[in-house]
């Protein structure tokens, strides 16, 4: 009897799901040793060494979570959680460590932790039970402003680091949320109203030069090729370049030469593409894709709103990174920073990530 008890959770645990995102880990590894090697730097070995750590961790608490953990605790303590991210966000204004001229990691020695990334799994548990408790009621104006006031507290903080990329990932989170409950048209013009005076108020008195000028050059290249648009410029040729079957592990022009900067995280799909090519790019989207179809079944077959809007969260803020940062690296849209979900080097975004797909195991192991 009792054996049965413990084969029954890896009975009915996602294996397909599980399997997919080790294997988007494990590929992430290989184009991070690549340019670990091609660069002969010993930081660029030691990143890739700790993200084979942070594999191995994020695996361990995926399995723990989903195994010992049930999802519905996260209900009771919401709130709870929700004040954690806020201290978290403001502790990191005043103590953090300042990367890139963002102030948004604590330092703790061996790595550096970035609290954004755990916020986004709290953001999503808050809204997941908002949404599952208000969701006939989003077609009232005052109740979609209610869910707003969290996400725009949350967002201005992560504003104020400065970290655009993920400030605009959280609000993206939510517009993405409304509109898959079915917010009311009138209600998304006044949405999109605010959202376009809110963007001239940010040209006019918010944005600092450089941020101005990244905008300028992303609508126009050409502007600054050997400059601000050279990132951008550089990616797309390491991507056009990689023809069929890439170039081999180790053998990208671009990327090995250093052309590419950031080429471990933001521009991590331009290494792929110049070294595994079009063959690279298809098992990457397959990888994806499937990933994507086993959420939204896992969210089909959930018994509980509270469960069906978390992976329906889940799945969003996977999407909208994806997009982001592909779409940055094909020069379709700007360069945020943003990386690519299980692929790019970062061990905060690795273990965050991972703790969603052990939730999600847990609701699969529990429905």
């Amino acid at each position: 009897m009792r054996l049965n008890k413990i084969n029954l959770p890896f009975k009915k645990f996602d294996w397909l799901l599980f399997i997919a995102i080790c294997l988007l880990i494990i590929l992430g590894l290989i184009v991070i040793y690549s340019v670990a090697v091609g660069s002969g730097t010993e930081q660029s070995m030691l990143n890739f060494h700790k993200q084979v750590v942070f594999f191995i961790l994020s695996v361990f608490i995926l399995i723990l979570i989903a195994l010992f953990f049930d999802y519905r605790i996260l209900i009771k303590y919401n709130l709870v959680l929700y004040g954690l991210a806020l201290i978290l966000l403001l502790a990191v204004l005043f103590f953090g460590k300042t990367i890139r001229g963002t102030t948004g990691w604590f330092n703790l020695g061996f790595f550096a932790f970035q609290p954004v990334e755990f916020v986004k799994i709290i953001l999503i548990v808050y809204l997941s039970k908002f949404f599952s408790e208000r969701a006939k009621y989003i077609g009232q104006f005052r109740y979609l402003i209610f869910s707003s006031l969290a996400v725009i507290l949350v967002v201005v903080l992560v504003a104020l680091q400065p970290d655009f990329g993920s400030a605009l990932i959280l609000f993206g989170l939510w517009l993405m949320l409304i509109f898959l409950t079915g917010v009311k048209k009138n209600h998304l013009i006044i949405i999109i109203s605010v959202i376009l005076i809110g963007a001239c108020i940010a040209w006019l008195f918010i944005l600092q030069g450089y941020q101005k000028e990244r905008i300028k050059v992303f609508l126009n290249p050409d502007l600054d090729p050997l400059g601000r648009g050279y990132n951008v410029s550089q990616a797309v040729i390491a991507i056009g370049s990689g023809g069929l079957w890439g170039k081999g592990l180790t053998f990208g022009s671009q990327s090995q030469l250093r052309f590419l900067p950031e080429s471990q995280t933001d521009f991590i799909f331009a290494v792929l593409a110049e070294e595994l090519g079009l063959a690279g790019i298809i098992l990457l989207l397959g990888l994806f894709a499937f990933t994507f179809y086993r959420l939204i079944k896992i969210a089909k077959n959930s018994r509980d709103n509270f469960a069906t809007y978390l992976v329906i969260s889940t799945i969003a803020l996977f999407f909208i990174q994806f997009i982001v940062n592909i779409g940055g690296n094909l020069g379709l849209l700007p360069i945020t920073g943003i990386t690519l979900p299980f692929i790019s080097y970062g061990g905060s975004s690795l273990v965050a990530n991972s703790i969603l797909i052990g939730l999600i195991e847990s609701i699969v192991i529990r429905v």
